[in-house]
């Protein structure tokens, strides 16, 4: 693949090889991240968005896939009795991760997968089935398909919740000997979403749908870089699963999409949409992260690893232009540092995990 200005395949150099210094750098990274951590309730930052724990505790056990670090088990555990109870916000979903919005609980399942495959305990694999049945009971006939967004509200059929949905299903039929269920609604997912016009002309993803208005059809908003990430990890999921590999072919469209986008990879710099103007929130500064986190999925299934050099790209330059001196990471990855919060040092993680 053509890689844009900026952007070269990793080389045999100092700050570019891969091993202890990577691994040193990522270790560093996710003791910074446990500087938010709050042993009481279980959460990183319990003023940030409930999700956004979802997502550091994905983060830190892709970290312990990775390295084999089991030392910080015992909060991965604590985080999982806290918030597996009922919200104290949204009673009614009974707990395990059952939350107001389908995203939020697709968040902890795919973290509950990951925990399974860490421990081979099922009881976090059972956990994510009760969130799969959860999500399920909102899928409908509005727009043909697909699971809306909001609970109670129904308001809005949106990229991430069914993306989400769609590799959870993928991810619990690997996981289970014999299934076909999960298997049949994945591609029952896959085939809606392939087909509801989120995609668009440039082989990206935007925000959603227009339910409100009628239509249903793409809403034109936002290519957030999260949206382009999660449908990476669905498929190879459901490859893993079917050998189909028109499954890899929509993949790359999409991650060749991104690397190759003005917008969303300036100077060969993975970067979000609301950056330019200053506007990113509190769920925006992860969601960088979260596509690395996929991206690297992909890469390691493809023959000759053709994201490497872009991955190892942007871990480089957040390291040397992206950090404060306590490995704390800011929010653009081509610098300068702003400051650190949760979501930052959470999307740091994953992207310096995703190298290694």
């Amino acid at each position: 693949m053509t890689f844009l200005a900026g952007v070269v395949p990793a080389q045999a150099s100092p700050g570019n090889v891969p091993g202890r210094q990577d691994r040193a750098r990522a270790s560093a990274a996710v003791d910074a991240m446990m500087g938010f951590y709050d042993r009481e309730s279980g959460r990183w930052d319990a003023d940030a968005p409930w999700w956004q724990s979802g997502n550091a505790l994905q983060a830190l056990l892709d970290y312990m896939d990775k390295t084999g670090d089991r030392r910080l088990m015992d909060a991965v555990k604590n985080t999982v009795a806290q918030q597996r109870k009922p919200l104290p916000w949204w009673p009614e979903g009974g707990g395990e991760f059952r939350a107001d919005s389908t995203d939020d609980t697709g968040w902890w399942a795919l973290a509950m997968v990951r925990l399974f495959d860490l421990t081979r305990d099922r009881r976090y694999l059972d956990i994510a089935k009760v969130d799969e049945a959860y999500i399920r009971e909102y899928w409908d006939n509005t727009c043909g398909g697909g699971v809306w967004w909001d609970i109670p509200g129904k308001s809005y059929k949106n990229a991430i919740s069914l993306e989400l949905y769609f590799s959870v299903l993928a991810s619990l039929h690997n996981r289970i000997p014999g299934d076909r269920v999960y298997l049949e609604r994945a591609r029952e997912a896959w085939t809606w979403f392939q087909r509801s016009g989120m995609i668009n002309g440039e082989n990206l993803v935007n925000d959603g749908l227009a339910t409100q208005s009628g239509g249903c059809v793409n809403n034109g908003g936002t290519t957030w870089t999260y949206n382009q990430g999660v449908v990476l990890g669905g498929l190879i999921e459901l490859y893993k699963a079917t050998h189909d590999r028109s499954l890899l072919v929509a993949a790359r469209r999409i991650a060749d999409a991104v690397v190759k986008s003005p917008r969303l990879s300036p100077g060969g710099i993975l970067t979000e949409p609301c950056e330019a103007a200053g506007t990113c929130n509190a769920d925006q500064a992860s969601f960088k992260g979260i596509f690395a986190r996929n991206l690297a999925e992909l890469d390691r299934v493809l023959p000759g690893h053709p994201y490497r050099g872009y991955l190892r790209a942007q871990a480089t330059s957040l390291y040397t232009h992206g950090r404060d001196g306590h490995d704390r990471y800011g929010l653009s990855w081509s610098g300068p540092f702003d400051r650190t919060d949760i979501a930052r040092q959470e999307s740091a993680v994953s992207l310096l995990v995703a190298v290694l």
